[in-house]
Protein backbone atom coordinates (compact mmCIF):
# COMPACT_ATOMS: atom_id res chain seq x y z
CA UNK A 1 0.00 0.00 0.00
CA UNK A 2 1.42 3.61 -0.77
CA UNK A 3 1.57 6.29 1.30
CA UNK A 4 0.57 9.65 -0.54
CA UNK A 5 1.37 13.29 1.14
CA UNK A 6 -1.28 15.76 -0.49
CA UNK A 7 -0.46 19.65 0.36
CA UNK A 8 -3.55 21.92 -0.58
CA UNK A 9 -3.25 25.76 -0.38
CA UNK A 10 -4.75 27.91 1.73
CA UNK A 11 -5.33 30.22 -1.08
CA UNK A 12 -7.48 27.15 -2.21
CA UNK A 13 -9.81 27.49 0.32
CA UNK A 14 -10.63 31.13 -0.56
CA UNK A 15 -12.88 31.21 -4.24
CA UNK A 16 -13.04 35.18 -4.34
CA UNK A 17 -13.19 38.53 -2.22
CA UNK A 18 -17.03 37.46 -1.61
CA UNK A 19 -15.80 33.81 -0.25
CA UNK A 20 -13.73 34.60 2.76
CA UNK A 21 -15.90 33.73 5.76
CA UNK A 22 -15.48 30.17 8.01
CA UNK A 23 -18.78 29.06 5.89
CA UNK A 24 -17.18 29.66 2.60
CA UNK A 25 -14.08 27.92 3.29
CA UNK A 26 -15.84 25.00 4.95
CA UNK A 27 -17.31 24.28 1.62
CA UNK A 28 -14.47 24.68 -0.52
CA UNK A 29 -12.69 21.95 1.75
CA UNK A 30 -15.94 19.75 1.55
CA UNK A 31 -15.40 20.42 -2.11
CA UNK A 32 -11.44 18.99 -2.16
CA UNK A 33 -11.98 16.02 0.30
CA UNK A 34 -14.30 14.03 -2.21
CA UNK A 35 -11.27 13.83 -4.75
CA UNK A 36 -8.81 13.13 -1.57
CA UNK A 37 -11.74 10.10 -0.31
CA UNK A 38 -11.66 8.89 -4.00
CA UNK A 39 -7.95 8.30 -3.76
CA UNK A 40 -8.30 6.47 -0.45
CA UNK A 41 -10.87 4.08 -1.76
CA UNK A 42 -8.41 2.93 -4.20
CA UNK A 43 -5.87 1.90 -1.35
CA UNK A 44 -3.87 4.56 -0.82
CA UNK A 45 -2.53 5.65 3.12
CA UNK A 46 -2.61 9.18 2.89
CA UNK A 47 -1.25 12.21 5.07
CA UNK A 48 -2.86 15.76 4.02
CA UNK A 49 -0.89 18.93 4.52
CA UNK A 50 -2.53 22.67 4.03
CA UNK A 51 -1.39 26.12 3.81
CA UNK A 52 -2.50 28.56 6.10
CA UNK A 53 -1.77 32.22 4.58
CA UNK A 54 -4.81 34.18 4.10
CA UNK A 55 -6.22 32.58 7.63
CA UNK A 56 -2.73 34.23 9.10
CA UNK A 57 -3.77 37.44 7.36
CA UNK A 58 -7.19 37.40 9.20
CA UNK A 59 -5.99 36.63 12.64
CA UNK A 60 -3.65 39.37 12.51
CA UNK A 61 -6.18 41.67 10.79
CA UNK A 62 -8.61 41.03 13.62
CA UNK A 63 -5.39 41.56 16.15
CA UNK A 64 -4.81 44.96 15.06
CA UNK A 65 -8.45 46.08 15.49
CA UNK A 66 -8.17 44.86 19.29
CA UNK A 67 -5.04 46.65 19.89
CA UNK A 68 -5.25 48.41 23.57
CA UNK A 69 -8.36 46.08 24.02
CA UNK A 70 -6.41 42.50 24.18
CA UNK A 71 -3.28 41.11 24.00
CA UNK A 72 -1.90 40.01 20.68
CA UNK A 73 -0.90 36.89 19.46
CA UNK A 74 2.24 35.80 18.67
CA UNK A 75 2.72 34.69 15.13
CA UNK A 76 3.81 30.83 16.05
CA UNK A 77 0.17 30.94 17.99
CA UNK A 78 -1.31 31.90 14.92
CA UNK A 79 0.01 29.47 13.21
CA UNK A 80 -1.36 26.69 15.79
CA UNK A 81 -4.34 28.33 16.01
CA UNK A 82 -5.09 27.90 12.10
CA UNK A 83 -3.59 24.23 12.08
CA UNK A 84 -6.43 23.57 14.61
CA UNK A 85 -9.23 25.37 13.10
CA UNK A 86 -8.45 23.83 9.23
CA UNK A 87 -7.94 20.59 10.59
CA UNK A 88 -11.11 20.55 12.31
CA UNK A 89 -13.16 21.64 9.20
CA UNK A 90 -10.64 19.32 7.00
CA UNK A 91 -11.40 16.26 9.89
CA UNK A 92 -15.11 17.14 9.64
CA UNK A 93 -15.38 17.01 5.77
CA UNK A 94 -13.38 13.98 5.80
CA UNK A 95 -15.73 11.79 8.26
CA UNK A 96 -18.52 13.52 6.76
CA UNK A 97 -17.37 12.03 3.55
CA UNK A 98 -16.80 8.55 4.72
CA UNK A 99 -20.16 8.10 6.37
CA UNK A 100 -21.80 9.17 3.05
CA UNK A 101 -19.75 6.40 1.27
CA UNK A 102 -19.92 3.38 4.16
CA UNK A 103 -15.76 3.71 5.07
CA UNK A 104 -15.30 2.43 8.16
CA UNK A 105 -11.92 5.32 8.54
CA UNK A 106 -11.09 8.22 10.94
CA UNK A 107 -9.00 10.95 11.22
CA UNK A 108 -6.10 12.51 13.16
CA UNK A 109 -5.03 16.17 13.13
CA UNK A 110 -1.61 16.80 14.66
CA UNK A 111 -0.50 19.75 15.76
CA UNK A 112 3.10 20.16 14.21
CA UNK A 113 6.15 21.62 15.34
CA UNK A 114 8.70 22.17 12.67
CA UNK A 115 12.20 23.07 13.74
CA UNK A 116 14.09 25.73 11.78
CA UNK A 117 17.70 26.92 12.25
CA UNK A 118 18.22 29.72 14.44
CA UNK A 119 20.95 31.00 12.23
CA UNK A 120 18.96 30.47 9.22
CA UNK A 121 19.93 33.52 6.98
CA UNK A 122 16.22 34.51 6.58
CA UNK A 123 16.32 35.56 10.04
CA UNK A 124 18.79 38.45 9.00
CA UNK A 125 16.65 39.63 6.09
CA UNK A 126 13.02 38.97 6.57
CA UNK A 127 11.20 38.92 3.33
CA UNK A 128 7.69 37.61 3.84
CA UNK A 129 5.01 39.93 4.10
CA UNK A 130 1.87 39.75 6.67
CA UNK A 131 -0.78 41.37 8.25
CA UNK A 132 -2.53 43.98 6.80
CA UNK A 133 -1.41 47.54 5.20
CA UNK A 134 -0.39 50.85 7.35
CA UNK A 135 0.64 54.30 7.24
CA UNK A 136 3.80 55.43 7.52
CA UNK A 137 3.30 56.97 10.77
CA UNK A 138 2.00 53.50 12.02
CA UNK A 139 4.88 51.54 10.58
CA UNK A 140 7.50 53.93 12.49
CA UNK A 141 5.42 53.06 15.61
CA UNK A 142 5.49 49.64 15.29
CA UNK A 143 9.19 49.20 14.33
CA UNK A 144 9.72 51.34 17.57
CA UNK A 145 7.55 49.84 20.16
CA UNK A 146 7.54 46.51 18.64
CA UNK A 147 10.81 45.70 16.36
CA UNK A 148 9.26 44.75 13.31
CA UNK A 149 10.71 44.91 10.38
CA UNK A 150 8.71 46.53 7.88
CA UNK A 151 8.73 47.65 4.16
CA UNK A 152 6.77 49.78 1.96
CA UNK A 153 4.77 47.64 -0.75
CA UNK A 154 4.26 49.02 -4.35
CA UNK A 155 2.55 52.60 -3.17
CA UNK A 156 -0.07 50.67 -1.19
CA UNK A 157 1.23 51.08 2.15
CA UNK A 158 3.52 49.24 4.97
CA UNK A 159 3.49 46.05 5.61
CA UNK A 160 5.17 43.75 8.25
CA UNK A 161 7.87 41.05 7.03
CA UNK A 162 9.01 37.86 8.78
CA UNK A 163 11.65 35.22 8.36
CA UNK A 164 10.68 32.36 6.41
CA UNK A 165 13.17 29.79 7.14
CA UNK A 166 13.94 26.45 5.05
CA UNK A 167 12.43 23.49 7.51
CA UNK A 168 15.06 21.22 9.25
CA UNK A 169 12.78 18.31 10.65
CA UNK A 170 9.41 17.58 11.39
CA UNK A 171 9.11 17.56 15.10
CA UNK A 172 6.07 14.65 15.33
CA UNK A 173 7.25 13.14 12.43
CA UNK A 174 7.19 9.53 14.30
CA UNK A 175 3.63 10.58 15.46
CA UNK A 176 2.44 10.82 11.81
CA UNK A 177 4.02 7.70 10.30
CA UNK A 178 2.81 5.17 13.00
CA UNK A 179 -0.81 7.05 12.68
CA UNK A 180 -0.27 6.37 8.38
CA UNK A 181 0.58 2.64 9.40
CA UNK A 182 -2.29 2.15 12.05
CA UNK A 183 -4.66 3.26 9.18
CA UNK A 184 -5.53 6.58 9.65
CA UNK A 185 -5.53 9.31 7.74
CA UNK A 186 -3.63 12.23 8.70
CA UNK A 187 -4.11 15.87 8.55
CA UNK A 188 -0.29 17.24 9.81
CA UNK A 189 2.40 20.22 9.02
CA UNK A 190 -0.37 22.97 8.90
CA UNK A 191 0.41 25.95 7.61
CA UNK A 192 3.93 24.22 7.38
CA UNK A 193 4.20 23.56 10.80
CA UNK A 194 4.84 25.54 14.04
CA UNK A 195 8.60 27.31 13.53
CA UNK A 196 10.55 26.33 16.58
CA UNK A 197 14.29 26.45 17.41
CA UNK A 198 16.00 24.06 19.15
CA UNK A 199 18.75 25.42 22.41
CA UNK A 200 21.70 23.22 23.46
CA UNK A 201 19.74 21.22 25.46
CA UNK A 202 17.45 20.54 22.29
CA UNK A 203 14.57 22.18 24.10
CA UNK A 204 12.12 24.15 21.86
CA UNK A 205 10.46 27.36 21.42
CA UNK A 206 8.40 29.01 18.87
CA UNK A 207 9.94 32.06 16.87
CA UNK A 208 7.81 35.19 14.61
CA UNK A 209 8.49 32.93 11.04
CA UNK A 210 6.61 31.16 8.54
CA UNK A 211 7.32 28.20 6.70
CA UNK A 212 6.61 27.26 2.95
CA UNK A 213 3.91 24.69 3.40
CA UNK A 214 4.84 22.78 0.39
CA UNK A 215 8.96 22.61 1.21
CA UNK A 216 7.49 21.20 4.34
CA UNK A 217 4.96 19.22 2.73
CA UNK A 218 8.41 17.67 1.28
CA UNK A 219 10.14 17.46 4.26
CA UNK A 220 7.09 15.27 5.50
CA UNK A 221 6.86 12.94 3.16
CA UNK A 222 10.67 12.72 3.14
CA UNK A 223 10.46 11.81 6.75
CA UNK A 224 7.58 9.30 7.33
CA UNK A 225 8.96 7.46 3.96
CA UNK A 226 6.05 8.40 1.48
CA UNK A 227 5.99 7.11 -2.16
CA UNK A 228 4.37 10.10 -3.44
CA UNK A 229 4.13 13.82 -2.81
CA UNK A 230 1.03 15.38 -4.76
CA UNK A 231 1.30 19.05 -4.52
CA UNK A 232 -2.45 20.65 -5.28
CA UNK A 233 -2.73 24.09 -6.89
CA UNK A 234 -4.37 26.43 -9.21
CA UNK A 235 -3.18 24.66 -12.49
CA UNK A 236 -3.72 21.21 -14.03
CA UNK A 237 -0.25 20.91 -15.06
CA UNK A 238 3.30 23.11 -14.99
CA UNK A 239 3.44 25.70 -17.53
CA UNK A 240 6.15 27.16 -19.27
CA UNK A 241 6.67 30.54 -20.63
CA UNK A 242 3.42 31.36 -18.78
CA UNK A 243 0.87 33.96 -20.44
CA UNK A 244 3.41 34.37 -22.85
CA UNK A 245 3.74 33.27 -26.61
CA UNK A 246 4.50 29.73 -26.90
CA UNK A 247 3.07 28.71 -23.40
CA UNK A 248 3.63 24.96 -23.47
CA UNK A 249 2.02 22.52 -20.06
CA UNK A 250 4.37 20.09 -19.30
CA UNK A 251 3.87 16.34 -18.47
CA UNK A 252 6.86 15.71 -17.18
CA UNK A 253 10.33 16.84 -16.07
CA UNK A 254 13.98 15.04 -14.31
CA UNK A 255 15.00 17.19 -11.30
CA UNK A 256 17.71 18.22 -13.46
CA UNK A 257 15.24 19.77 -16.18
CA UNK A 258 13.16 21.56 -13.12
CA UNK A 259 16.67 23.18 -12.19
CA UNK A 260 16.94 24.44 -15.78
CA UNK A 261 13.27 26.14 -16.09
CA UNK A 262 13.99 27.75 -12.72
CA UNK A 263 17.39 28.90 -14.01
CA UNK A 264 15.58 30.56 -17.29
CA UNK A 265 13.08 32.19 -15.37
CA UNK A 266 9.71 29.89 -16.26
CA UNK A 267 8.40 29.42 -12.66
CA UNK A 268 7.64 32.67 -10.42
CA UNK A 269 9.57 32.77 -7.12
CA UNK A 270 6.33 33.79 -5.11
CA UNK A 271 4.22 31.17 -6.85
CA UNK A 272 5.49 27.98 -8.87
CA UNK A 273 9.00 28.00 -7.88
CA UNK A 274 8.48 26.42 -4.19
CA UNK A 275 6.40 24.05 -5.60
CA UNK A 276 8.99 23.17 -7.89
CA UNK A 277 11.76 23.43 -5.06
CA UNK A 278 9.38 21.26 -2.71
CA UNK A 279 9.39 18.32 -5.40
CA UNK A 280 13.03 18.69 -5.63
CA UNK A 281 13.63 18.02 -2.30
CA UNK A 282 11.25 15.38 -2.02
CA UNK A 283 12.87 13.06 -4.99
CA UNK A 284 15.94 13.86 -4.36
CA UNK A 285 15.68 12.68 -0.57
CA UNK A 286 14.72 9.05 -1.82
CA UNK A 287 10.68 9.76 -2.99
CA UNK A 288 9.63 7.86 -6.03
CA UNK A 289 7.73 10.60 -7.83
CA UNK A 290 6.30 13.99 -7.23
CA UNK A 291 3.29 15.77 -9.02
CA UNK A 292 1.77 18.98 -9.16
CA UNK A 293 -1.74 19.08 -10.64
CA UNK A 294 -5.32 20.76 -9.45
CA UNK A 295 -7.71 19.28 -7.07
CA UNK A 296 -10.16 18.17 -9.37
CA UNK A 297 -7.25 16.19 -11.71
CA UNK A 298 -6.16 14.06 -8.47
CA UNK A 299 -6.80 11.10 -9.37
CA UNK A 300 -6.66 11.55 -13.01
CA UNK A 301 -3.11 12.19 -12.33
CA UNK A 302 -2.37 9.33 -10.17
CA UNK A 303 -3.79 7.23 -13.21
CA UNK A 304 -0.59 9.21 -15.44
CA UNK A 305 -3.26 10.87 -17.95
CA UNK A 306 -2.69 14.38 -16.71
CA UNK A 307 -0.52 16.26 -13.94
CA UNK A 308 3.28 17.52 -14.44
CA UNK A 309 5.85 14.23 -12.79
CA UNK A 310 9.10 15.01 -11.52
CA UNK A 311 11.47 12.05 -11.51
CA UNK A 312 15.19 11.83 -10.53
Amino acid sequence: MKTLVIAIGGNSLIKDARHQSVPDQYAAVVHTVRHITDLLERGYRIVITHGNGPQVGFILLRSEHCRGLLHEVPLDSIVADTQGALGYQIQQALENEFRRRGLKRSVATIVTQTLVDGNDPAFAKPTKPIGEFLSRAQAEERMRTEHWAMVEDAGRGWRRVVASPRPVRIIESEVIRHLVKGGYVVVAAGGGGIPVVADEQGMLSGVAAVIDKDMASAVVAAQIGADLLVISTAVEKVLLNFGQPGQRALDAMTVTEARRYGAEGHFAPGSMLPKIEACIHFVEAGGREAIITCPDALAAALDGRTGTRMTA
